[in-house]
């Protein structure tokens, strides 16, 4: 039985009328394939040519930008950082629409100009302008919508102040090109932007400190109606600045909106007559020249003291002799002038040389004043008047270091901003001052407080020490009791001397509060207690009701007043 075998399908073969279509199709196929090619090359090349030739001059800024290093406080809070922001910016060659419509849409987004400026633009020769840097993302996408090639949208740094306007006369500010225009980023542009910007830079500032003093002195240049204030807290052994501020305050997060008043530097580039609070280096400078043996050695205290055609008058006179304990605590301009008259223009223009106080403020910051002096008319007069801190003005810093150097064992050592550590070590220092003279002053200053003008600075239980200060303002020429500087400087605790307090309004007005006074003793002196209170614990300084200076040293010399 022959078998079915199975044949083998036939091979399948293309009809010769369709092979030249399947060859077309081919061809076809083959010449899209190069287009494509073509085409990616193209793209590819301009992209190229572009990234090397093309006016690119905005990207280019912004891949060239350096990040520029943070600023903190000395516990690591963020005082100024940098961050990515958005910049609009238009090159008017490459507008390929209405410009007349795109500058009204520019106008209705970005106000600040006219659709008349924005087409002037537009039609302008300009390669590349910018048309708002540090714009908001919200904004920056109302212009993405409008679909213009011609605009350039970019990303550059942004240097913020995270905590507004705090400390911001200590930190300045930066230009729109990240440059450092004012104090500290002026001061660390080198460090900010260079090789080791990773780190930033480690201020002294205490944020949580300087808080508490903008604020307190802030409440008191608005219930005074001041037109400024000034305030430092000072390390006394190290020299570090804790706090700093001056007002009007500058926001730095918009400088080109301030104006100048805002940003002066009253704490430093101010100088200022500082009143009696001058008074104690006139005491502490008889001491150290034997001149002042007891602070119950005792002066002449008239009504009026006659100093040529000049005559010396007290807020609160003693017509009688007074002890220095007693010229302390009512603040006598007239027992000053007589101590200061004995020490000499001499020896008194050394011993202010020696306290820095002939020359500008040792900081780090630019922004630093010339004191003024009596110089060539030095005389006795200018002596006793300097002796209570009229004729001669220096800075609110200065007064700081002063007090720091009088009561921290007599060292001068400069301000600084920086943080000390292992690697910036705190300075020795110049002897001014011997230890028992420091010491001795304790007494006198805490006496005050107690008793005398400056009872309003007192905190319970912190032991401020200090003195109150009231200056009579020039105007027209003349001193005028209507305009004053009101200042208090004091330290605490003054058994155990730790920090360097000062506060300062700029023209005080009278209130009903103040019975129509205008002094230091009621306007500004409680502006330390406020302080104190505040900042006492944060700087381990706690309240000890059971603790205070030897008053020993003074009270005894002390007399009801007649």
């Amino acid at each position: 039985m022959t078998g079915a075998v199975a044949t083998r399908p036939a091979q399948l073969r293309v009809p010769a009328e369709r092979r030249p279509d399947l060859a077309l199709s081919q061809l076809r196929l083959m010449l899209l394939m190069l287009l494509f090619i073509g085409a990616t090359a193209a793209i590819g090349l301009r992209i190229a040519y572009l990234s090397l030739f093309a006016d690119n001059s905005t990207n280019r800024a912004h891949a060239g930008a350096v990040a520029r290093g943070d600023i903190l406080d000395r516990n690591g809070i963020p005082l100024a950082q940098t961050i990515d922001a958005w910049s609009i910016g238009i090159h008017p060659a490459k507008v390929i629409g209405d410009k007349r419509a795109l500058a009204e849409s520019l106008a209705r987004l970005m106000p600040e100009r006219s659709a008349d400026d924005y087409y002037a633009i537009l039609s302008s020769k300009l390669t590349f302008t910018y048309l708002r840097r540090r714009a908001t993302p919200e904004l920056v996408a109302a212009v993405n919508r409008l679909g213009e090639p011609g605009i350039d949208l970019g990303r550059e740094p942004e240097r913020i102040y995270p905590q507004g306007m705090l400390a911001a006369h200590v930190l300045g500010f930066t230009d729109f090109n990240g440059n450092g225009v004012s104090g500290m980023e002026k001061v660390l542009e080198r460090d900010l932007t260079g090789r080791l910007r990773g780190s930033g830079a480690t201020l002294s500032i205490d944020s949580r400190v300087q808080q508490a003093l903008e604020a307190e002195l802030y409440a008191a240049m608005t219930k005074f109606s001041a037109i400024g204030a000034a305030g430092v807290v000072l390390d006394i052994k190290t020299g570090e600045v804790i706090a700093l501020t001056s007002m009007p305050e500058l926001n730095p997060n918009k400088p080109a909106q301030q104006g100048p008043d805002a940003a002066f530097n009253r704490a430093t580039l101010g100088v200022y007559e500082l009143g009696s609070t001058f008074k104690p280096f006139t005491v502490a400078m008889a001491m150290e020249d034997g001149i002042v043996k007891s602070f119950g050695q005792t002066y002449n205290c008239p009504r009026v003291l006659q100093a040529g055609r000049f005559s010396i008058t007290d807020t609160h006179p003693f017509g009688r002799a007074c002890s220095v304990a007693e010229i302390m605590k009512e603040s006598s301009n007239i027992g000053t002038a007589q101590i200061a008259a004995q020490v000499g223009a001499t020896r008194q223009r050394e011993w202010l040389r020696r306290m820095h106080f002939l020359q500008r403020v040792s900081i780090e910051l630019p922004e630093r004043g010339r004191p003024l002096n009596p110089g060539a008319n030095w005389g006795d007069i200018a002596t006793m008047t300097v002796g209570y801190g009229h004729g001669i003005a220096v800075s609110p810093l200065h007064l700081a270091t002063g007090y720091a150097t009088l009561f921290n064992g007599g060292w001068w050592r400069p301000a600084t901003l920086m943080k000390h550590h292992a690697g910036n070590p705190v300075p020795q220092g110049e002897r001014v001052f011997s230890e028992e003279t420091s010491y001795k002053m304790r007494a006198l200053l805490r006496l005050v407080v107690t008793e005398g003008t400056g009872k309003k600075a007192d905190a319970p239980g912190y032991r401020i020490g200090g003195k109150t200060g009231t200056a009579e303002k020039i105007a027209g020429g003349r001193y005028t009791s209507g305009a004053v500087v009101t200042t208090f400087a004091g330290v605490f605790p003054m058994d155990e001397p730790r920090y360097v307090i000062v506060a300062m309004l700029d023209d005080p007005k009278a209130t009903k509060d103040t019975y129509g006074f205008h002094t230091a003793g009621w306007n500004v002196a409680p502006v330390v207690s406020g302080v104190v209170s505040r900042i006492g614990p944060m700087l381990g300084v706690m309240p000890d009701p059971s603790r205070e200076a030897n008053l020993a040293e003074v009270l005894p010399f002390v007399h009801e007043k007649e």
